[in-house]
């Protein structure tokens, strides 16, 4: 579904990525990881077509170059790390921004699209918050807003840049049960960001790890979330721990207090 082939992208004189390659099949669940700096950020956003970048993004067999932004909408959506809100805007309007790829030129929304925004708004716990204005919602509601008016394209590739960062744990874990009910039920392709690698390990179907704008390691969950790779990138400090159920949890280990 989507395929990175020599991905580079530079600001200035540094180099963000440094000829990444990589390929996510449809309906699979990619996640990104690394250190601060990896270039995470900088993949999912040349994967948009947000900057400027060397090499070749496709989706479908396509080149992204090659799509007017109207057709890269209605394939692509994009839910960045810091997004803009209009602070005027209501809850409901917001989200129905969403369904602007599907809306022709001099027309306006349908039931249909208001209905789709509605489920989401639903689905979401926003329902209740729909004629809200964005500037009285808490950082948490704002992200999961987003969320929805991203799910509300329709898009078959969803790209999350830390989408969960300004949640708490429970919520966390709600807004990507969420997305991965959605993906499943919708075959969507999905590439993410996600500092927390537990939750990375236990979302995404295959981990990629950057480092320094280079891919270093590729694999899955059980491949990738290991001491002796991590601990390379991340510090000594790193902790893989096994759980009851098989699943694992990294964790920060405190040095030994002398």
């Amino acid at each position: 579904m989507i395929v990175l082939d020599g991905l580079r992208v530079r600001f200035g004189a540094a180099t963000a990525l440094d000829g990444v390659t990589a390929s996510v099949a449809r309906g699979e669940w990619l996640g990104l990881i690394g250190p601060n700096g990896a270039g995470k950020t900088t993949l999912l956003r040349a994967a948009a077509r947000l900057v400027r970048y060397d090499g070749r993004v496709a989706i479908g067999g396509t080149s992204v170059a090659r799509l007017a932004r109207r057709q890269l909408a209605r394939l692509v959506a994009y839910v960045p790390q810091q997004p803009l809100f209009p602070p005027e805007m209501t809850v409901g309007d917001y989200v129905l921004l969403g369904r602007t790829c599907h809306i022709g030129y001099l027309r306006t929304e349908t039931a249909a699209d208001r209905r789709i925004c509605a489920e989401l708004l639903d689905r979401l716990a926003l329902a209740a918050m729909a004629g809200r204005l964005l500037r009285t919602l808490s950082g948490g509601e704002l992200q999961r807003m987003v969320l929805a008016r991203a799910l509300a394209q329709q898009a078959p590739v969803l790209l999350l840049d830390e989408p969960t960062s300004a949640l708490d744990l429970g919520r966390r874990v709600d807004a990507l049960e969420l997305v991965d009910q959605i993906r499943r039920e919708n075959s969507l392709t999905v590439v993410s960001a996600v500092h927390d690698l537990t939750l990375a390990g236990q979302f995404a179907d295959r981990l990629l790890l950057l480092a320094g704008g280079v891919a270093v390691a590729d694999g899955s969950p059980r491949a990738i979330l290991r001491e002796d790779v991590l601990s390379v990138h991340f510090g000594t400090g790193v902790q893989v721990l096994r759980m009851a159920d098989g699943g694992l949890a990294v964790i920060s280990r405190r040095a030994a207090r002398r």
